[in-house]
């Protein structure tokens, strides 16, 4: 599928060109999601309407990212490991507006490309703990806490539950087809501490901050959706 690329111009009437691309992408994983899954979604009010908005969601299922596209009330951009930039996926994903990012570097042209979508009021998806894990936040990276300090935008932390259950699978890579999958989302919050400064301790504790915040939230989505276990 093509599609208009994610740019650092800016298109008519001052929206930078890719939101255009991401709203395709929305539309795309709500046909998608809704139509192999049953995802019940929770929260969705807590994400600000407008200006820029940091998603910060766990991380145990391929699927995560899409669901998130799909149930997400704003278009996202996420920030993607470059690897999954292949073949054809990689003008398709390049058209929907999402950002890739190498993960063995500092990658600046990504965290360039990740500002402007947050300079431009829009929302900037990331999985804080770098890859697919157990999802509970455990490892986080310090990316997110140096995006939401530098550009001063509030994170809403996201649970998604219930992707990683193995009973019912007719496809062993995803979960069982129209099994429900549960979205929550919590409430935005702040990660710095008001000073501005972005020195190495300053970003450290903002992780240590943004860590119990997500955690907290986990255990909350967990015992709000009666999934006490990660992965059921």
């Amino acid at each position: 599928m093509s599609g208009p690329v994610l740019t650092t111009g800016t298109a008519p009437g001052g929206r930078r060109s890719g939101s255009r691309g991401a709203a395709i992408g929305r539309r795309i994983g709500i046909g998608l999601m809704h139509g192999l899954w049953k995802p019940r979604v929770l929260g969705a009010w807590r994400v600000p309407a407008q200006g820029p908005v940091i998603l910060a969601g766990n991380h145990s299922h391929a699927i995560d990212g899409p669901m998130l596209m799909g149930t997400a009330p704003r278009p996202v951009h996420f920030l993607i490991k470059k690897e999954a930039f292949v073949g054809p996926l990689d003008p398709f994903l390049r058209g929907i507006g999402q950002l890739k990012v190498d993960r063995a570097m500092a990658d600046r042209s990504a965290i360039t490309k990740a500002l402007a979508v947050l300079e431009d009021g829009g929302v900037l998806g990331i999985f804080p703990e770098g890859t697919r894990g157990d999802g509970d936040f455990t490892a986080l990276r310090a990316g997110l806490a140096y995006f939401a300090v530098r550009s001063g935008a509030p994170i809403v932390p996201v649970a998604v539950l219930g992707s990683t259950d193995r009973s019912g699978r007719v496809i062993p890579a995803l979960p069982a087809l129209r099994s429900r999958i549960d979205v929550v989302f919590g409430n935005a919050f702040e990660a710095g501490d008001g000073s501005g400064r972005r020195t190495r301790a300053t970003l450290d504790a903002a992780t240590q901050r943004i860590q119990g915040r997500l955690t907290t939230h986990l255990h909350e989505a967990r015992r709000l959706t009666e999934r006490d276990d990660p992965a059921a």
